[in-house]
């Protein structure tokens, strides 16, 4: 099964509207919070930055990145207007925040006219992320900044015992939303060949036992079986109340890991 989000320009918009849902049902969870906040304070926003993400959803990342008193202007781009007409929705106040329609391997902006590109949970769903990254190259100003924050989707887990079946909606549902699940340990090496030097690289543990987010991610694996006819729809459904079941029973368990690279664009490229 395809990742939705990779073809998320021809998803119906009842998918997209879901996932605009959890976008920012994700970006709301205070661990999610704390990880934002944690990559973002490793990076030396020059005074009126001028920071562009890739893959912005419905802006809540790009919606703090204007929030940041040396930050000038954010651009948001995504390549699906339904997400971009939330995102625009969210952001009606914030007047340094600018949103454009564009895939992430030709972002519409000129050479060296950005200070600070990032990429927060969306290289994994690309099918080149390393043209993504030498796109992020070319717009930077030398010295430039570039963060990459993503998902370690192959540690995803719901198990708590060796057959648990939770854990195939975990399979599940890298397979139906994920490109890259091993996306976040190979960063370091291909934003390296994009040119950058990495200044930093850190990993983050992100677990719930009395899930919200999380919860969605179950359902959303549980559902993809289905649909791939590999178990029925009266199965998918009792693999989501175990889920709840596990929840009121105090006996929830899910994780996913999480990386995050700070690097940055030779301040000389001679």
């Amino acid at each position: 099964m395809t990742d939705v989000y990779n073809t998320i320009d021809t998803a119906s918009r009842q998918q997209v509207e879901q996932l605009a849902a959890i976008l920012e049902l994700r970006a709301a969870d205070p661990q999610q919070r704390a990880m934002l906040r944690a990559y973002l304070e490793r990076i030396d926003f020059p005074a009126r930055a001028r920071v562009v993400e890739v893959g912005c959803g419905t802006g809540p990342v790009a919606r703090v990145l204007a929030q940041i008193p040396d930050v000038g202007a954010v651009i948001g781009i995504d390549p699906s207007p339904v997400l971009l007409g939330r995102a625009r929705q969210l952001a009606a106040n914030q007047c340094k925040l600018t949103f454009r329609e564009s895939s992430a391997e030709a972002l519409p902006l000129t050479d060296a006219s950005q200070d600070v590109v990032v990429f927060h949970t969306s290289l994994c769903h690309l099918t080149d992320p390393a043209a993504a990254l030498h796109e992020a190259f070319r717009v930077l100003v030398p010295g430039g900044w570039l963060a990459v924050f993503d998902g370690d989707y192959a540690s995803t887990t719901f198990g708590t015992d060796d057959l648990d079946p939770l854990q195939l909606c975990a399979a599940s549902f890298r397979r139906a939303f994920i490109h890259d699940s091993w996306l976040a340990r190979r960063a370091p090496g291909l934003a390296e060949g994009a040119g950058f030097t990495v200044r930093d690289f850190r990993t983050f543990s992100y677990s719930e036992t009395r899930p919200d987010y999380l919860l969605s991610v179950v359902d959303r694996g549980a559902e993809a079986l289905a649909e791939e006819g590999v178990i029925g729809r009266e199965l998918a459904a009792a693999m989501k109340g175990e889920a709840r079941q596990r929840t009121r029973k105090g006996r929830f368990f899910g994780q996913i890991g999480y990386a995050a690279l700070i690097a940055r664009k030779p301040a000389s490229e001679g």
